[in-house]
């Protein structure tokens, strides 16, 4: 094997370390965002990881963190808690992790 092929080799391993890591943190944020919402609509603790673990998998079924937001605004809404697209893009910025 090529020293070119070792190092393309290192790379393809990074990258695939890299995905799983963003995926973990992705996965994470959806979750805590998901508690944090059950929170809101006070859902009893079993109905609150429940629900979190819903959006987790919602996310995971579809491209882009929109469908995440329009799921919790609609949950909220519908709950009657007051809170904007902008409040829960700000609560999961929030809970990105921070630097590292």
């Amino acid at each position: 094997m090529s020293a070119f092929d070792e190092r393309q080799k290192g790379f393809e391993a990074k990258f695939a370390v890299d995905q799983k890591q963003r995926f973990t943190v992705h996965a994470r944020q959806t979750k805590l965002i998901g508690l944090w919402a059950a929170q809101k609509m006070r859902l009893p603790r079993r109905e609150g990881e429940a629900y979190a673990r819903m959006l987790v998998r919602l996310d995971v079924d579809k491209v882009g963190r929109d469908d995440v937001v329009e799921k919790v605004l609609l949950d909220l809404s519908n709950a009657g808690v007051p809170v904007t697209a902008a409040d829960v893009r700000a609560e999961m910025e929030r809970l990105l992790p921070k630097g590292g």
